[in-house]
């Protein structure tokens, strides 16, 4: 294993050069189980459900929509129990979101933290339907000593060793925002089972982890949650003694459409010389993507990139760059600002989870002598 941690080079190459740390069976099996976007569906607005990013921690839970049922309990004035049906009664939200897995991007590292192995498509964007948070809360009467709201999927697995259904808090301040939803739908069609159905959380801006699945249970909570998927994971540490920092919103990031066409093995790119539109899709969690700058020559040089317009805040906002492909070999790059001026990484800092990973993509191109690739 490499002593130091540090970062891949180009993706094309991650493999072939870093034979000293292979993946094991068990994380080929997590990358078989769940799935990523693949990179050319950047081209949608809204990903197809089919074609969404999947992280699923234990097993799909068996749920019937007409017994399902969701609690709303703890630190409140009044126990509610709420069928599908009473969700959908109340005033819908329709908030076209982008989800990112908080390990998208951990493959990258060296050594890679062993757990589902990202490179850089753990990503979708979907229209989200559902009932907003804050108005179920207020008819429960949370209290004002409630300092932090638990969400409790149907979920059930083993992890840390602990028997455990999959639980997250969030800070009160965050659960009461009022674009957090309890979803029901999922591109105008009841959320897939594999994406939570029949209800999961909805929390704009944050990873995907937040967005408790198959959810059963809202618990409002006067003392800090010392769950394990708060207190031992979705943390940025460096050291096992480490308590380390949660992880919250998304950092900035920029991801590229492949130009051209795929070796079908290394998935490396052939290009037609010529104009070349390039194209892709940044976001943020903290604030609305404001600068994404493109690079041909593996980040030496930045030129602006053309910005489209995002369909809402928590969206990815779609960019261009009209190119001229010279034959030759390529690093092609692209990198995202928001408006808090938080920027993307050349370089992210190696952790022990693998969380945050918004290095800079690497898309390398070899541009054609002649018009063999379509562009």
């Amino acid at each position: 294993m490499t002593d130091t941690p540090t970062r891949r080079t180009p993706v094309a190459e991650s493999q072939r050069q870093h034979p000293d740390d292979a993946f094991t069976f068990d994380e080929v099996r997590l990358a078989a189980r769940n799935h990523a976007m693949p990179l050319e569906a950047l081209r949608y607005p809204l990903t197809p459900a089919g074609l969404h990013y999947l992280l699923i921690h234990y097993d799909i839970p068996d749920l019937d929509a007409a017994a399902w049922r969701l609690e709303i309990d703890g630190a409140v004035e009044r126990r509610l129990t709420l069928s599908l049906e009473d969700l959908k009664r109340r005033p819908a939200v329709t908030a076209p979101v982008t989800l990112e897995c908080a390990g998208n991007g951990r493959a990258l590292y060296v050594p890679h933290p062993v757990s589902q192995p990202w490179i850089t498509e753990g990503i979708g964007t979907a229209a989200w339907t559902g009932a907003p948070l804050a108005p179920i809360l207020d008819e429960a009467g949370i209290a004002p000593a409630a300092i932090e709201v638990l969400f409790t999927g149907a979920d059930l697995g083993v992890e840390g060793g602990e028997v455990q259904h999959y639980a997250r808090a969030l800070p009160r301040v965050e659960a009461l925002l009022p674009g957090v939803l309890l979803a029901y739908a999922m591109n105008g069609e009841p959320i897939p089972p594999q994406h939570g159905f029949p209800v999961r959380l909805l929390v704009p801006g944050w990873y995907g982890m937040t967005h408790v699945k198959w959810l059963r249970r809202i618990t409002a909570l006067a003392q800090p949650y010392t769950g394990y998927q708060n207190a031992h994971v979705y943390r940025m540490r460096t050291r096992e003694d480490d308590p380390g920092t949660p992880v919250t919103r998304m950092v900035p990031r920029s991801l590229m459409e492949p130009p051209g066409i795929p070796d079908f093995a290394t998935r490396d790119r052939v290009v037609a010389p010529g104009d070349c539109e390039l194209r892709g899709r940044a976001w943020s969690g903290w604030g609305p993507i404001t600068r994404v700058e493109v690079s041909t020559d593996g980040g030496q040089h930045w030129h602006p990139a053309a910005l489209g317009d995002a369909l809402a805040d928590y969206a990815w906002r779609p960019w261009t760059y009209l190119w001229h492909a010279e034959p030759g070999s390529h690093d092609l790059c692209s990198r995202a600002t928001d408006a808090t001026g938080r920027a993307q990484s050349m370089l992210a800092p190696w952790n022990l989870g693998g969380y945050m990973n918004n290095s800079v993509q690497h898309l390398v191109v070899v541009v054609a002598a002649e018009q063999t690739a379509s562009a």
